[in-house]
């Protein structure tokens, strides 16, 4: 192989790498994005909840924690909201990082809401938030979810 040939090929490999690379950098901000999507359209549900939005979003094997340590089942969570049990009148999130793993998310973020449960009245939540999003058939389900005190 010839001194010329050599360096094509050398060149070749590092355009093929940097192809590469900003591919998959571009496919890891896409992924983000929609990982990005579904929190915020899980946001909007427990704002306004239907039990279609909610089922959609969500695991079967939904582990929902919340910041006293209650958890509850998928069919727990989506009751409690669509049933007015748990009413959020305004949500806003800040601080949200996204790291990604194969099909799986781990979101983090703070949680500051106004709630105004039945028999609790109105009140200013600040909570932690860890979800955890599995991409299954083609969309972002949450499978976990823990909520902490700050």
């Amino acid at each position: 192989m010839t001194l010329y040939n050599k360096v094509s090929l050398v060149m070749l490999t590092i355009v093929m790498a940097t192809i590469l690379s900003e591919t998959s950098a571009q496919e890891k901000r896409s992924l983000q994005e929609e990982v990005e999507n579904a929190t915020k359209a899980l946001t909007e549900a427990m704002l306004k909840p239907t039990a279609q939005v909610l089922n959609k979003l969500t695991s079967d094997k939904l582990s929902y924690g919340h910041s006293s340590g209650t958890i509850e089942t998928k069919e727990q969570f989506v009751n409690t909201l669509v049933s007015g049990a748990s009413v959020f009148e305004e949500i806003q999130i800040s601080e949200q990082t996204v790291y990604l793993q194969d099909n799986t998310a781990i979101v983090r973020h703070t949680l500051n809401a106004k709630t105004n449960d039945p028999g609790k009245g109105p009140a200013s939540i600040r909570l932690g938030i860890m979800l955890t999003w599995v991409k299954s058939n083609g969309s972002w389900q949450l499978l976990a979810r823990q909520a902490f005190k700050l």
